[in-house]
């Protein structure tokens, strides 16, 4: 097997072999890191409420607006990004180069694979926060406050609640 390529080098590639099949693995790598860094960016968001009240004269009042003695609770909720989300973005980028080690046979099927992979990243991203925005906004506060169970998102995102006293 010859050292180079029978032909002139380009300002993109080199001669060296598999040459676009490491450009392909370094647009891999790029596409990884560029989408980590959005979705750390762009999966934020926090929502709170105060079901109750207070009165004029210094009382409180509940989620339906009656009169009680127990000081309401408020809820806040902060949506953050999940390290899952991270994890399974650097198991696609580790996969996919070892997957292309073991079973390219040419540098069609490793392009293949390593595009696949770009935009599986990107499809686990996209959904991680489309799935993770719609599960924290239906969350109910009302539950959150009074006591009730609540499932989060932890697999899509990463949810931080804090419940204190109304006013405090």
């Amino acid at each position: 097997m010859p050292e180079t390529i029978d032909r002139a080098p380009t300002a993109e590639m080199s001669t060296l072999p598999g040459a676009s099949t490491l450009l392909r693995t370094r647009r891999l790598i790029v596409a990884a890191l560029v989408t980590a860094f959005l979705y750390n960016l762009v999966m934020t968001a926090s929502r709170g409420g105060c079901p109750g009240g207070v009165t004029g004269d210094g009382g409180y009042l509940d989620a339906n607006g009656q009169p009680t003695d127990t000081v309401p609770m408020c809820a806040n909720l902060t949506l953050g990004p999940s390290w899952w989300v991270f994890a399974a973005i650097a198991l696609i980028v580790v996969l996919a180069i070892t997957r292309v080690l073991k079973r390219a046979s040419d540098q069609r099927t490793a392009a293949r694979i390593l595009d696949r992979a770009a935009i599986l990243i990107f499809a686990i991203a996209g959904a991680s926060v489309l799935i993770g925005y719609v599960w924290f906004f239906a969350i109910p506060l009302e539950s959150v406050t009074e006591g009730g169970t609540v499932v989060l998102p932890f697999l899509f995102g990463s949810v931080d609640l804090t419940v204190t006293p109304i006013g405090g």
